[in-house]
């Protein structure tokens, strides 16, 4: 052919090759997005320091801060042990706190004194425009802003978004944030309020107000937006069939939320004797039930680590003590600390990430088998596989002594011999045999990366039940 000429059937020159990879706009980069999302926030928190500071005084905002921050650890303390089995990125987690600490705050600062002040100009009853704002505009305000992160980060991170405990987790500690700037400026106005009336001690309205919101209902917030996190917990856990389902039930969540946030708002405007009926009679067995069902959910989640991990055991992924292993919060802690002792701390940490990454492979597993695995099923298989495979030399020995250390001996009765010859041994009684199901010496194959990744294991069918 002449240089010069043109292939047949070839793209003109300048024209876009069908499939060739286009560059990404400048504002779908990641770096753009995560840039305006802080910006967002750190604007958000500017503002919302201001407008707590100027309601309280410089003094009363100090000493808002300094009490406020009192159950702050301890509500992210407990959340993040609910969610040790799958440990989500600690991004998420911080994200969700500013998110209520700042722009869900500030949504609701604005939203309610609007709300309030145009009620009471239309209705000439100052009264009774505050007791319709704490019990019908807040809780709708409030549950709407802090449902916000948990539906972000349903959209964005579903990844690592993939059942109930997750949306406890966001939910719970996103409330936390949102507390803690409410609490703030309770007790900030408390302490100024004090300062003009001359009152301390106990009988202070700083005291009372501590004690209500800090001693006595810590876990209110939280508890209200934690229903809001389940409903879009059981919508991960839905399949593409189940569109109905996914779409109704954050819905229907976040209304039970607005509903257990308005009757807690309303028994505090009836009187103390209502606020106390409704503490006792609702918000303690509602925690209580909300608890159970978080605990039950992570003893399921574990039982599903030890009933899907032993595939890769066949395949030689795993060691055969292994899904025992992983599947005790006990065994998992031992083993933390056993690799700690012996090799340091960047062993531990290898060891914990191993743990993560086996928990997932097992939850995808899981998924795939009920149909509800995405199209990415195998990239994300693959992924968790080579993650687990780097981290074997370490995790590997830490785990099996775990798994020795927590598996209580089973006696197995052993015939006595009727006449045991000259120097025969006598037989050991009684023997012992190690208890966690399918154990037998480590699978003779050894494989590499290369070979075990062209087939993870024999004719495995991640959508077939």
């Amino acid at each position: 052919m002449p240089p010069g000429e043109a292939v047949p059937g070839a793209p003109a020159a300048g024209a876009p090759v069908p499939g060739a990879h286009r560059p990404a706009h400048w504002w779908q980069r990641p770096w753009v997005r995560y840039g305006a999302l802080i910006t967002l926030l750190a604007l958000s928190g500017l503002v919302i320091l201001a407008l707590v500071r100027e309601e309280t005084g410089t003094e009363g905002f100090l000493v808002g801060l300094g009490l406020a921050v009192l159950p702050v650890p301890l509500l992210v303390a407990a959340f993040r042990w609910l969610d040790r089995v799958e440990p989500g990125p600690w991004r998420n987690l911080v994200f969700a706190f500013a998110w209520g600490a700042c722009a869900a705050a500030l949504i609701a600062i604005v939203a309610n004194s609007f709300a309030t002040q145009w009620i009471a100009t239309a209705t000439a009853d100052p009264a009774g425009a505050d007791t319709l704002g704490a019990t019908v505009i807040a809780p709708v305000v409030e549950e709407s802003a802090k449902a916000a992160a948990i539906l972000l980060l349903f959209l964005f991170r579903r990844r690592d978004f993939t059942g109930i405990v997750d949306g406890v987790v966001i939910a719970g500690v996103t409330a936390t944030g949102f507390a803690f700037t409410e609490n703030i400026l309770y007790l900030g106005t408390a302490f100024g309020t004090d300062q003009m009336q001359g009152d301390s001690g106990i009988a202070s309205v700083t005291a009372a107000t501590f004690f209500v919101r800090i001693v006595m209902s810590p876990f209110a917030h939280p508890l209200f937006t934690v229903f809001t996190g389940i409903g879009f917990g059981i919508a991960a856990l839905s399949g593409p069939r189940q569109r109905t389902r996914r779409l109704l039930l954050p819905p229907c969540g976040l209304l039970l939320a607005m509903g257990m946030h308005a009757l807690w708002n309303g028994s505090a405007s009836f009187g103390g004797f209502a606020f106390l009926a409704v503490y006792a009679a609702f918000m303690v067995p509602a925690f209580g039930l909300l608890t159970w069902l978080v605990i039950w959910t992570r003893q399921r989640e574990l039982r599903t680590v030890r009933e899907e991990l032993p595939a890769y055991v066949a395949a030689g992924w795993l060691g055969p003590a292994e899904p025992f292993a992983l599947g005790s919060m006990r065994a998992r802690r031992l083993a933390r600390d056993h690799a700690r002792h012996h090799l340091g701390k960047p062993a531990a940490r290898a060891v914990a990430e191993y743990e993560a990454y086996a928990t997932s492979l097992a939850f995808l597993r899981h998924r795939g088998r009920r149909g509800r695995a995405g199209a990415d099923f195998v990239l994300r298989e693959r992924e968790l596989l080579h993650e687990l495979w780097r981290r074997r030399e370490a995790a590997r020995p830490a785990l099996e002594y775990a798994a020795r250390m927590t598996a209580s001996p089973v006696p197995v009765m052993m015939p006595w011999p009727t006449q045991p010859g000259p120097g025969a041994p006598y037989p050991a009684y009684p023997a012992y045999r190690p208890p966690y199901p399918g154990f037998r010496p480590p699978h003779p194959v050894q494989r590499t990366p290369q070979t075990a990744y062209q087939a993870p294991y024999p004719a495995y069918n991640p959508y077939r039940t």
